[in-house]
């Protein structure tokens, strides 16, 4: 398991808005092109420069391509990352003001004090 693999998915598809769309709508194979394309990438490297040995465990896949966020929150990604990604991909589903955030809120009430670890 790699926080820093789920922090990582969730930091780079939040800040391309044409990925959170294609995560929104296809979120399997965004997760597996992702994994591919933009995990090995390094952050605020030299372009060309890459890593091999970072990969999603099965658990870590799919609850990205369930869009289960309690289960990414329990397996330590960090919350404002996840919060802020799927805010933008499902805030236009709730009616309401904070819609999504309450469901958010409601989904999440069973975690209690100490929460799982999001240091990476």
């Amino acid at each position: 398991m790699s926080k820093y693999l789920l922090n990582k998915f969730l930091y780079t598809v939040d800040r391309d808005p044409a990925l959170v769309e294609r995560y929104r709508e296809d979120p399997v194979a965004t997760v597996a092109d992702w994994e591919a394309e933009y995990a090995p990438r390094l952050l605020n490297c030299v372009a060309g420069e890459a890593t091999t040995w970072l990969a999603f465990d099965d658990t870590e896949r799919a609850a990205l391509a369930a869009h289960d966020y309690p289960t990414l929150f329990e397996l330590g990604a960090h919350p404002f990352l996840t919060l802020t990604l799927f805010i933008a991909m499902f805030e236009r589903d709730h009616g309401e003001p904070l819609g999504f955030q309450r469901e958010y809120a409601e989904r999440l009430a069973h975690m209690t004090l100490p929460y799982p670890d999001i240091s990476t």
